[in-house]
């Protein structure tokens, strides 16, 4: 695939009827709930998930997101969608990009990122990332 980086994060993806929207096309609030999906993914594959956080009473959440559509995707169309986590203060904010390819012809049709800042869960404030999404997250930063 023509990754815009090195060593994505990758899952296949391939839209489903409920996808499709009126004009024949795979719903945009379809990718970013992709987006989200993949990002799960990675960070429990990376070793955090749902539980971390919550017995570390901290999470990332999305404080920006920003998607570029170039392309439509259609219904049984093989995709591959890839993330990397390309930035971080190492104290509050993170940053994840992302990168949709069509698999027929290695074509991007969606770019996005997120803008990410780490809440202690039970106030919802911003709070210091725990030293485990630090030891966990920042080794698995990609320049971008």
């Amino acid at each position: 695939m023509p990754w815009d980086l090195s060593q994505p994060y990758t899952l296949d993806l391939t839209p489903q009827t409920g996808d499709i929207d009126g004009l024949n096309h795979t719903n945009n609030a379809v990718y970013v709930q992709w987006c989200e999906r993949i990002g799960w993914a990675h960070s429990e594959a990376l070793g955090l998930n749902l539980a971390d956080y919550h017995r570390l009473d901290r999470a990332m959440v999305i404080r920006q997101a920003h998607y570029d559509y170039l392309l439509p995707s259609l219904l049984g169309e093989p995709l591959v969608l890839g993330t990397w986590i390309t930035a971080s203060d190492g104290k509050l904010t993170m940053e994840r990009r992302f990168q949709l390819v069509r698999a027929r012809d290695k074509a991007t049709i969606l770019r996005g990122h997120w803008h990410l800042v780490c809440v202690e869960l039970s106030s919802g404030r911003p709070r210091r990332m725990p030293e485990a999404f630090c030891r966990i997250y920042l080794a698995a930063l990609t320049a971008p």
